[in-house]
């Protein structure tokens, strides 16, 4: 499929599940804020328990789209399950492909973790206990941005400098790609070059400084062997972590299944990540 094609039918879909969705009352909302200079493409929303006071943990949900698609407003339902749990979610759309190639997204996540550290005490964010979510190519973004903080070696392919002090206490990654041997029709609007695809080989930069990963996927996901690839090296380099293969003879779950949050598959998985990241607070 082309880019334009991906964008229509995952659009379609996502028009489906998330129908008459509307905002929780007990969810506070701040919508549209601007993280960097571009006002088509970087702003994010914060999302906190309305009755919560002080400086929360923070989840910052890197979305998933192949690149191509996605933005807040279609993990805004998800993301606000998640502040439900006790947390403030960091909620932002980034510039995609092929409009911006590779690196675009990393820059624009290295942009949205600046604002953190600068608006903290506007919107009650700990940045001492800071967390990640992706799914689909935004567990392999989220994954990155964690080597870019962990390995100086991967971190000098870049020009751009992550915030002094800032530290991921843990992240998910759900339904991702982790290596580059799965061919995927959006790499070729995704990278200026074909030299740049083993920049997106998280199995290549991955350390013993990786943080604590919740890694997920189901027994429907055309992804479900990737944990295959990521397991090992997160067991070699004594990484902390948990796997969960999702679904049964009895329960299809498809692809980013979690983000469908009026199924009970999904809330059961999107609780079991908080509690996750509860107990590396």
């Amino acid at each position: 499929m082309t880019s334009l094609e991906m964008r229509r039918q995952y659009k379609e879909y996502d028009d489906v599940r998330d129908a008459g969705l509307t905002t929780p009352a007990t969810i506070r909302r701040y919508d549209d804020l601007l993280y960097g200079s571009d006002l088509a493409w970087q702003k994010l929303d914060v999302y906190r328990p309305a009755d919560a006071a002080g400086a929360l943990p923070v989840i910052v949900s890197f979305h998933g789209g192949a690149w191509v698609y996605g933005d807040k407003e279609r993990y805004q339902y998800y993301c606000m399950e998640l502040a439900q749990h006790g947390f403030a979610v960091v909620n932002y759309t980034y510039r995609l492909a092929p409009e911006f190639p590779f690196p675009a997204p990393l820059e624009d996540t290295n942009l949205v973790f600046h604002w953190i550290m600068r608006h903290a005490g506007e919107f009650g964010l700990d940045t001492g206990r800071i967390f990640g979510v992706g799914d689909s190519a935004g567990a392999q973004g989220i994954a990155l941005y964690a080597c870019i903080l962990t390995n100086p070696g991967y971190a000098a392919h870049f020009d751009f400098r992550p915030p002094a002090g800032l530290r991921l206490r843990g992240i998910a990654l759900n339904c991702g790609l982790y290596g580059t041997d799965q061919p995927l029709d959006s790499y070729a609007d995704f990278l200026a070059s074909p030299d740049a695809l083993q920049e997106l080989d998280v199995l290549r930069y991955i350390t013993a400084q990786f943080p604590p990963c919740f890694v997920m996927t189901s027994n429907m996901d055309f992804l479900r062997h990737e944990p295959d690839k990521l397991l090992p090296v997160l067991e070699k380099c004594g990484v902390p972590h948990v796997y969960r293969f999702c679904g049964g003879e009895d329960e299809q779950l498809w692809h980013v299944f979690h983000c469908d949050i009026r199924t009970d598959a999904a809330k059961r998985l999107n609780s079991e990540e908080c509690d996750f990241f509860r107990s590396l607070l």
